[in-house]
């Protein structure tokens, strides 16, 4: 426990889609003064992605589907090129990502490898992401992908690993997330190329 809080104070704003709480607290700055603090906080559970990477093709396989938040946020229309991801649920996050791979992408893998995770939006969102990366074959797969609910509907991209870097510098992807983990491939040399 973190010594430089006190009288914390959670009230629950909505528990429609996820939960916004709003949280009043005293923090103790470095000079010793208690300050009275008032913040609120999305928990919309923990969550999983994954980049699958094959280096054999040299290429990627990411996602595109509607996200709202960037839609009302100035992208035009509302696509999100992103790594395939889901909330952790009641499952761990190896069991969720392994779920969410085959559901989204329609690849089943049984082979994943935990690279980091990282709260994404900590100012926020509750929210810690686990990142994993695996390497895919085309015997791998099952099925369309696209998603199992009535409200997914996503597009499965195979992008080569070089223009999937391009589309990230020139900002045809932003999802921070996916980003990250281009980044992460692209440094640990996963899919050689040039």
């Amino acid at each position: 426990m973190n010594n430089r809080v006190r009288n914390l104070t959670t009230e629950i704003l909505s528990d429609n889609w996820y939960t916004l709480r709003k949280v009043t607290f005293e923090w103790q700055k470095k000079n010793g003064e208690w300050q009275k603090q008032s913040r609120e906080a999305y928990d919309r559970g923990n969550g999983a992605t994954i980049l699958l990477y094959n280096n054999a093709t040299k290429t990627v396989i990411l996602t595109n589907q509607f996200r709202i938040p960037t839609y009302v946020n100035g992208n035009e229309t509302g696509m999100l090129i992103e790594a395939c991801a889901g909330l952790l649920d009641k499952d761990d996050a190896e069991n969720c990502i392994k779920r969410e791979t085959e559901e989204e992408t329609g690849y089943k893998i049984s082979q994943v490898k935990k690279v980091f995770e990282s709260y994404m939006s900590p100012g926020s969102v509750t929210e810690i992401l686990h990142f994993f990366v695996a390497e895919y074959t085309k015997e791998q797969k099952v099925n369309e992908g696209g998603g199992v609910t009535d409200e997914e509907d996503i597009e499965v991209l195979e992008l080569d690993f070089t223009k999937a870097l391009q589309m990230m510098e020139n900002g045809e992807i932003k999802d921070g997330k996916t980003i990250m983990l281009l980044q992460y491939a692209q440094i640990h040399q996963l899919v050689s190329y040039n």
